[in-house]
């Protein structure tokens, strides 16, 4: 199988998933409502997002449908047209594309994002209600710069060694 087949289907299965959960929690758990999780680690619960983190710029959802098409687009074209043959910079791509399109879906059909997984352990400082799709954006993030700086140190040491072995035989 073509390795671009590979990433379709990671980028297909990123928002299958994100969206299979998002639907179980949109119809199955009143907004607010917690659904069970560890006390002290974790929760589900259904929380509506309208706008970024934290809410911000909730009024203008547009921008991020315009701001996801325009990513989703960019990194699409880097991804089958340009990149280097890192794999696992691609894999993290696909994530990217798969976890953008999921909450785009959202904001689309339902004018805003579904987030149902509660972080509480890091509620003292740090809020957090995640989903799917932006865990499917945040490590793929990781692995793009994870592989991007993997092949900036290989291609370093490939330079270095040249010139070394340059050196050598002057």
């Amino acid at each position: 199988m073509p390795f671009y087949l590979v990433l379709i289907i990671i980028c297909a299965v990123s928002v299958a998933l994100d969206q299979l959960t998002k639907w179980l929690i949109y119809f199955n758990l009143p907004v607010g409502d917690v659904a069970f999780g560890i006390k002290g680690l974790f929760e589900i619960t259904h929380v509506k997002n309208d706008g970024m983190a934290f809410g911000l710029l909730g009024e203008h959802r547009w921008i991020f449908i315009v701001a996801s098409i325009i990513g989703i687009c960019v990194i699409s074209v880097y991804l089958f047209r340009f990149s280097v043959d890192n794999r696992f910079t691609k894999i993290g791509l696909a994530l990217v594309i798969g976890g953008g399109l999921g909450n785009m879906v959202d904001r689309i059909v339902l004018g805003e994002v579904v987030d149902m997984i509660h972080v509480t352990i890091f509620n003292d400082f740090f809020p957090w209600v995640f989903n799917i799709a932006d865990s499917c954006v945040c490590v793929g993030v990781g692995m793009a710069i994870v592989g991007i700086l993997r092949d900036i140190i290989v291609e370093y040491k490939s330079k270095k060694t040249k010139s070394e072995d340059k050196n050598d035989n002057q």
